[in-house]
């Protein structure tokens, strides 16, 4: 599994020939699915972009989508996303910007990686991220949106690995936590 980001929440999760992503910036990328965790709430179901609560798969991709119900708008839906791809649980927070009710995640099962937006001011803070991550226990981390991901880090006890992207297979992912800052490609 090779993971890029491309700032903000825009990430590409890649294995083999198979690509996933989530919260693309610009038509220029493009992949086999596309997850957008916010959209329009009266948008329309795309091929091969999920933007929406339900269960979906696709090219060998799971994905269960849950909406953010006190965090969407009439105007606006937030969905937050469990997706199993190469037997590698991942959990895709989004624009969350509050901790939600802990009953959210109870469909979504257990993540190995959490992508989680932190430090901004419209999203969570880093003292309610850490708590949150504290939940899942993953073996990765991976903060978004970040400016300073800094206080984040230091409320986890991490020094935080800064890298390109992240490259590793399911066999790699042991009880050990480490928080991987990824540079914007």
């Amino acid at each position: 599994m090779v993971i890029t980001y491309y700032g903000e929440g825009c990430f590409r999760l890649q294995s083999g020939e198979t690509s996933l992503l989530v919260d693309p910036s610009t038509n220029r990328l493009k992949a086999d699915l596309v997850l957008q965790t916010l959209a329009p709430a009266e948008g329309e179901m795309e091929a091969e972009k999920i933007s929406f609560a339900g269960e979906y798969e696709s090219k060998g991709i799971e994905v269960q989508g849950v909406e953010v119900s006190e965090e969407s708008t009439p105007k606006f839906v937030k969905t937050v996303f469990g997706v199993k791809f190469e037997d590698i649980q991942f959990l895709f927070l989004g624009h969350l910007s509050k901790i939600p009710d802990a009953k959210l995640f109870e469909r979504l099962g257990e993540p190995d990686v959490v992508f989680i937006p932190v430090g901004s001011e419209h999203f969570l803070s880093p003292e309610d991220a850490a708590k949150l991550v504290r939940q899942f226990e993953p073996s990765i981390i991976v903060p978004s949106f970040y400016k300073d991901p800094d206080k984040f880090l230091k409320l986890l006890g991490q020094k935080g690995e800064s890298e390109e992207k992240i490259v590793f297979k399911k066999k790699d992912l042991t009880g050990n936590q480490r928080v991987v800052v990824l540079k914007a490609q």
